[in-house]
């Protein structure tokens, strides 16, 4: 799934894993802004392919660097971002949740770990 169909399928995709009534922001990003604000907000000096904030319960922002999706698809980073703003940490049980969604909308999953990390130049 490209960006532009990941944006005709976000609000559907994001209704099923955070509720209708969820407001989100979607921005895609090159490695200047995703380093500035995961330097900023987590402290790390070094761009990342997803980040994700919940700015309230009801409301929240993803960002997807498309210069480092690290090998993992636009889908994958979202619907791992989403989980993250539904309040899922890492773990095996959010692994299944990715592979459950991925599943439902892209027909399969090729699920890898490490997805806020950039592949070493």
């Amino acid at each position: 799934m490209n960006s532009k169909s990941l944006v005709k399928s976000a609000d559907k995709i994001k209704s099923a894993i955070l509720g209708k009534s969820y407001i989100l922001s979607l921005v895609f990003c090159h490695n200047d802004l995703s380093h500035r604000l995961n330097r900023i907000y987590r402290g790390k000096d070094k761009p990342t392919n997803i980040l994700a904030f919940a700015l309230s319960k009801n409301s929240g922002e993803i960002f997807i660097n498309k210069q480092g999706l690290g090998g993992f698809s636009e889908l994958e980073l979202f619907v791992h971002a989403l989980l993250h703003l539904k309040g899922m940490r890492h773990g095996a049980k959010m692994e299944s949740e990715e592979r459950k969604f991925l599943t439902l909308f892209n027909g399969k999953t090729n699920l890898r770990r490490h997805r806020h990390r950039l592949p070493s130049s």
